[in-house]
């Protein structure tokens, strides 16, 4: 007799969530991930323009990133951090750099 498979088709659960307005309030941590291609005056000035930093702290969040490997750069609400990671991203991408921010809940 030979063992047949039985014909079972499994399909996997998605779950969503909808955030609330209050979790879209908390604050997370944008953090800047250093890479070896994006010039160090590039970072700078996505860090100026995008972010609002002056010179000298768009310049020690560059260093210490670089040294580091990351960097934090400023605590937002959740939607506000997350539209200026995708004008950051989007800004490096339009010239070739792959210059990455990500966010981490502020705790």
């Amino acid at each position: 007799m030979a063992n047949q498979e039985p014909d079972v088709k499994i399909t996997p659960r998605v779950t969503y969530k909808v955030a609330t307005h209050e979790e879209l309030e908390k604050p997370y941590r944008v953090i800047i991930q250093n890479d070896d291609v994006t010039p160090m005056d590039f970072v700078i000035l996505v860090l100026q323009m995008i972010f609002g930093l002056d010179t000298n702290r768009a310049v020690a969040i560059m260093y210490e990133a670089h040294y580091n490997g990351r960097a934090h750069v400023v605590t937002l609400p959740f939607e506000e951090a997350q539209e200026r990671i995708y004008d950051a991203h989007s800004l490096a991408r339009e010239v070739d750099y792959p210059l990455t921010f990500y966010l981490e809940p502020d705790e």
